[in-house]
């Protein structure tokens, strides 16, 4: 089957205002469970698009590891390209896709860098592979080969053996803390439903758009 002639129904029930809690946080949390229990792989999963100092777009799926009101936290190196270019225009966007629900979450905002202590407590918890190669890899630069990589890898493990490895400066958290959210509905004949939440002075507003 070509691409142009693939075509999925969506039939799904929709989405009313009456159905959204107040807070997209909230609903967020309740669209992410339900999608958890779907057996959604990676339901989590985001991709976060930045700008670079030309002003092109740039985006890559990463794993959020913390929602709340605060915003949408997620792990990197500092020194990668999505750190680099977040530095420079610290604002972002973020899409999740829970293809198998047909719903998808649009999320807008500033960036800003998570605590120390978000950073370390989080560090902390990852599998100490992952911390080797937090350390080991020059996220986003180019390697000669990938023997390049293992000997950084094991020239960190061989650092950090019997100790335990701690978090490198250029390693951390970052937030973005939303001011937009959009939910999006799938609904037959390409006629969805789609609300948008906009945080003004007095709250969060909410708004239906044209599918």
């Amino acid at each position: 089957m070509s691409l142009r002639d693939r075509r999925v129904q969506y039939e799904t029930a929709g989405l009313d205002l009456a159905d959204l809690d107040p807070s997209p946080f909230v609903q967020w949390h309740r669209w992410y469970d339900q999608a958890a229990e779907a057996g959604v792989a990676e339901p989590n999963a985001m991709t976060v698009s930045t700008v670079d100092s030309d002003g092109l777009p740039d985006g890559r799926v990463v794993l959020a590891r913390s929602i709340d009101d605060r915003g949408l936290v997620f792990f990197t190196n500092y020194q990668s390209a999505k750190g680099i270019q977040i530095e420079g225009h610290p604002r972002a966007a973020a899409t999740f896709a829970w293809l198998d629900l047909h719903r998808q979450v649009r999320v807008r905002g500033s960036v800003e860098r998570v605590s120390d202590k978000e950073s370390d407590d989080y560090f902390t918890d990852r599998p100490r592979e992952s911390q080797i190669g937090a350390w080991a890899s020059p996220q986003s630069q180019v390697l000669v080969d990938r023997t390049d990589l293992d000997a950084r890898i094991e020239d960190v493990a061989r650092r950090f053996a019997g100790a335990a490895v701690p978090r490198p400066e250029h390693w951390g958290g970052y937030r973005i803390v939303a001011d937009t959210f959009e939910f999006w509905q799938g609904r037959p004949s390409r006629l969805h439903d789609r609300f948008r939440y906009v945080l003004t002075a007095q709250g969060w507003t909410i708004t239906r758009l044209a599918p």
